[in-house]
């Protein structure tokens, strides 16, 4: 399969010693990306509380294409930080530095060191629908049941 191309553009506060967003291994899914604190710094979050993580890139995607923010799963078990809005999109006309929404669900105060690789990125497809009112909708089995509605066992 030929990769897609997404361009990258380093901003000031990106740390040049550390990699565009890389894959771990081989079959990976997703590529990893640090966080890159301006002046090296460090990011105390508080219980509870939501922060912005700066990665210094900001990207180019290509058309037909968005770039999913996913949670590593490494931090998230071993740590209390998880992404926020997961899986967050970054949209091909987005031009802005990526940042990543990190949320502290535990009871400690957790610090962000600058270079800690935050998230890992997933590069899709697009298909963009064209919605239209209808007065009904096609039966189903499973039909309005919702949460829960199939049973835990």
């Amino acid at each position: 399969m030929m990769p897609v191309e997404v361009l990258v553009k380093t901003l000031d506060h990106y740390d040049p010693e550390f990699e565009l967003p890389f894959y771990a291994t081989e079959g990976a899914a997703g590529a990893d990306i640090r966080a890159s604190i301006p002046e090296k710094k460090s990011l105390i979050v508080k219980p509870g509380e939501r922060v912005l993580v700066p990665t210094g890139l900001a990207m180019e995607i290509p058309f037909g294409f968005e770039v999913q923010v996913r949670p590593r799963s490494g931090l998230s078990l071993k740590t209390p930080l998880m992404i926020v809005n997961s899986p967050g999109t970054i949209d091909c006309d987005y031009r802005g530095e990526v940042n990543i929404i990190i949320g502290n669900f535990g009871k400690e105060e957790f610090t962000i060191e600058h270079g800690l690789r935050i998230a890992q990125l997933v590069i899709a497809p697009v298909i963009q629908a064209k919605y239209s009112v209808t007065n009904s909708l096609g039966e189903t089995k499973r039909g309005a049941g919702g949460f829960g509605s199939t049973g835990t066992r």
